[in-house]
């Protein structure tokens, strides 16, 4: 079979002295990067951007790749002991992995969340092996309508699994679509909505309002509320382990959560949000059993299912960036960045004309998860001693990270303000009750979008009808517009608001 023949190649070029140095190196640095509130993937990527200038191309984009799927793990460990996702796909965690905390189960909350994440992130890299080949070859088919149709699924599949009312979902896709506007016009070179502002001329950086709105919000948010609402922990922990019950609950979690996160990890505009989100909102329709915690209130099955999905997710976000040349999310749009380093054109030709590094990539994926639950699960207890720090200790230090974070990714002030004002913007979001996660996925997504529908539009001489006349086109949008209609339906609807209110 090809894919043992593809796999035998992959895991000849993972298990070298170097590649396997570089792998290690980068699940550390994602752990410790998802562990630190603040500073997440993207902005230790496009620090250590530079750095793989002088490493071959296969141990970066191993080193880099870690880096992502490592903070994976290392986010559910600050949402369940600090209340503050060090990752933005672990936002959900936060729900009753916080409250498992404050009960003193912070210990079986990790452990189901790092167990999920191994499991899930084994599942993710097969499906990517499995699937990628037959998508490489539908690749070549895509043009500039096909493209733009699919960031259209996306953005309404952003509105479609993200929280809260639907007005206000499709209103922060509009904000993030209007943000990605600000900078330098593709096609014609003007600068646009500026406003005289040099440092605006590249655009608004993702790290700065990434880092603002999750970061800096989340610690106005905290500070606005009272001493004894703020304090990091309120109970002893009393055991590093999940109980027999709590494996029976978090198994059929973790099952739905990784087979959610593989579908949905494929769409761009960042699978990996997107799944946890949706595998909290599916635990929650789940029927439990008598007796069990209400959601919201410390369930197991709130913690494994959206970190089993965040991970499988995160995994198969690599497939349209390896296969289509399209980035999902903005780690990915770094990957490229890694990959253009060493004059590698991400798309379709990737795995016919450098095999090594498709399939060195693959396979390093299930040597990072091996490495990151051995790394994990000892580290519980460590993680644990976070507990005992006061939050006005911890705040000036999650504070100081991600200004350091931010400033190092283009050595300007001005993004430093710009992170504090989105930071104000964030908290106004909160307490408005808007998510802020369809914001951030029209601004990674817009530009990518705007470009290839004025592409498309040059190709077609304006005419409008290409979108739907092309058959791969249509049926992409006739898939976003069936959507859409599904979760206007008044039943489905309900269902919605109702799947994601926190209790």
């Amino acid at each position: 079979m090809d894919i043992i023949a593809n796999l035998s190649l992959g895991f000849g070029v993972a298990f070298t002295p170097i590649n396997l140095m570089y792998a290690f190196i980068g699940c550390v640095l994602g752990t410790l990067i998802g562990v630190l509130p603040g500073i997440g993937p993207v902005a230790t990527i496009a620090m250590l951007l530079p750095a793989t200038y002088a490493l071959p191309p296969v141990s970066a984009l191993i080193m880099l790749a870690g880096i992502y799927y490592g903070a994976q793990y290392g986010g559910s460990t600050t949402a369940i002991l600090v209340n503050l996702p060090g990752e933005s796909s672990s936002i959900v965690t936060c729900i009753d992995g916080y409250q498992m905390a404050r009960q003193g189960r912070a210990g079986p909350a990790l452990a189901a969340a790092g167990l999920g994440s191994f499991f899930a992130g084994c599942v993710g890299t097969l499906i990517l092996a499995a699937f990628a080949p037959p998508l490489t070859e539908l690749a070549f088919k895509f043009g500039p309508a096909e493209y733009c149709s699919l960031m259209i699924l996306g953005l309404i599949g952003a509105v479609v699994l993200a929280s809260g009312s639907l007005l206000k979902a499709i209103g922060m896709i509009i904000l993030g679509l209007l943000l990605g506007l600000v900078g330098t016009d593709v096609n014609s070179g003007v600068t646009r909505y500026s406003f005289n502002i040099p440092e605006l001329t590249d655009g608004i950086g993702f790290v700065a309002v990434a880092m603002g709105v999750f970061g800096y919000g989340e610690i106005i948010s905290n500070l606005a509320l009272p001493d004894e609402h703020r304090e990091v922990f309120t109970a002893e922990v009393k055991g590093l382990w999940p109980t027999k019950q709590d494996f029976k609950d978090m198994t059929p979690a973790v099952l739905r959560g990784t087979f959610l996160g593989s579908a949905l990890g494929i769409l761009p505009g960042g699978g990996a949000l997107l799944a946890s989100f949706a595998a909290y909102a599916l635990e929650k329709k789940i029927k439990g059993k008598p007796g069990e915690i209400p959601f919201g209130k410390g369930n197991i099955r709130g913690v494994a299912g959206p970190e089993s999905a965040n991970n499988a997710g995160a995994q198969t976000s690599f497939i349209p960036l390896l296969t289509l040349g399209i980035p999902p999310n903005a780690v990915m749009a770094l990957m490229v960045g890694a990959m253009t380093i060493h004059n590698i054109q991400p798309g379709p030709q990737v795995m016919t004309s450098n095999p090594e590094l498709f399939w060195g990539l693959i396979a390093s994926m299930w040597i990072g998860n091996a490495m990151l639950i051995v790394l994990n699960l000892p580290l519980i207890g460590l993680w644990i001693k976070l507990l005992t720090v006061p939050y006005r200790w911890l705040f000036p230090a999650i504070v100081l990270f991600c200004a350091i974070g931010v400033y190092t990714t283009n050595n300007s002030t001005f993004d430093i303000w710009l992170v504090a004002g989105f930071g104000f913007i964030g908290y106004a979001f909160n307490k408005l009750g808007m998510e802020p996660s369809p914001m951030m996925l029209g601004f990674i997504l817009g530009p990518m979008m705007e470009e290839n529908l004025r592409r498309a539009l040059l190709l077609s001489r304006g005419d409008w009808s290409v979108f739907v006349t092309r058959g791969l086109s249509a049926g992409l949008l006739a898939a976003a517009a069936v959507m859409l209609v599904i979760v206007l339906l008044p039943a489905i609807k309900a269902k919605r608001q109702e799947a994601f209110v926190e209790e």
